[in-house]
């Protein structure tokens, strides 16, 4: 059994369509959730979930060995990232090396780096003009969006269609995909 672990930021959406496209696997299990945002809505998830939820602030993460620690007694074997907006540190980096995991709501290298999250990124599709747009997983290095693409998806931007729109249609292939991709992954290594 691969253990994997969930960092979010935010609402959880996809912290909660991994659980349960999980939750009957022999072979990944949903071990954890984390945050570090006091306020997230994936710690209600990970309560009516039944997923223990760590919450944490800067200091530790960036400053200690304090998550890596969690992580190992826990026996995480992943780590992925689903809308957790800070740099990985090194030390993180280090004990997960090309097991850390993280969705981009956009076709990368474009609308990737610092600041490009959520309706940052679709606001961006529509002031560009974009035709296209879609999602990125890739693994994680020591730079905001860099790492290698493992899978992307894209569909066409319409004229008429908003930020919603986009983030709509970007949540649709995040939850298509996502499970997949890692379950490929996890199993292939």
């Amino acid at each position: 059994m691969k253990n994997i672990a969930i960092f979010a930021s935010g609402s959880g959406s996809n912290a909660e369509r991994l659980t349960e496209y999980f939750a009957e696997s022999k072979l990944v299990n949903v071990s954890l959730f984390l945050t570090n945002n006091k306020n997230a809505g994936v710690i209600e998830r990970g309560h009516r979930l039944g997923v223990p939820t760590v919450v944490f602030s800067k200091s530790p993460f960036v400053k200690t060995d304090k998550i890596v620690e969690i992580l190992t007694n826990q026996r995480i074997d992943y780590v992925i990232l689903a809308g957790f907006l800070w740099l990985i540190p090194e030390n993180l980096l280090k004990a997960f090396p090309n097991k850390i995991i993280n969705i981009h709501p956009a076709l990368l290298p474009k609308y990737g780096g610092k600041g490009m999250w959520g309706h940052h990124v679709h606001d961006a599709v529509v002031e560009n003009n974009e035709t296209e747009s879609g999602i990125t997983i890739h693994l994680v290095n020591e730079e905001y969006d860099k790492g290698e693409i493992l899978f992307q998806a894209q569909f066409e931007v319409l004229p008429t269609d908003s930020a919603v729109d986009i983030a709509t249609k970007v949540q649709k292939l995040e939850h298509e995909h996502f499970p997949k991709v890692i379950e490929s992954l996890v199993l292939k290594l």
